[in-house]
């Protein structure tokens, strides 16, 4: 059986809830539900576009701890609070996978657990072996 290597962010929710932000089973990598916060505070309020990127960078970072890299994704779930937001959203994505095209999914969702989160996305990611 592969080793399960848990990462987390430190958060109070993840000792709450029970969960990790990032779970590495063997080759594959999966990153929980992602918002645009930093120390407690919300990222680009009212900027589903720039939440989008920063969320996206933050996927980064959390894959490279893991062991991975951004090539490695093969798939996103994004959800957002309002599709209007969804060309902004899609356009913050494709400067991140452009090239990568992984498969993805953009859902409305009626809220997120914070109201000036405006979207949330999760990543699985598949190292080559």
């Amino acid at each position: 059986m592969s080793k399960r290597i848990n990462i987390g962010s430190g958060t109070e929710w993840e000792r709450t809830v029970g969960y990790s932000r990032v779970v590495r089973v063997g080759n594959i990598i999966e990153v929980s539900g992602t918002v645009a916060v930093e120390n407690g505070e919300v990222v680009a309020r009212d900027n589903p576009y720039e939440q989008t990127r920063f969320i996206l960078a933050k996927i980064a970072d959390y894959i490279g701890r893991a062991g991975g890299h951004m090539d490695d994704i093969v798939r996103t779930r994004i959800y957002v609070t309002n599709m209007l937001d969804g060309e902004e959203v899609g356009k913050a994505h494709g400067e991140f996978f452009r090239d990568i095209r992984p498969v993805t999914s953009m859902v409305e969702v009626r809220a997120l657990i914070e109201p000036e989160y405006l979207v949330e996305i999760e990543a699985t990611a598949i190292i080559p072996e």
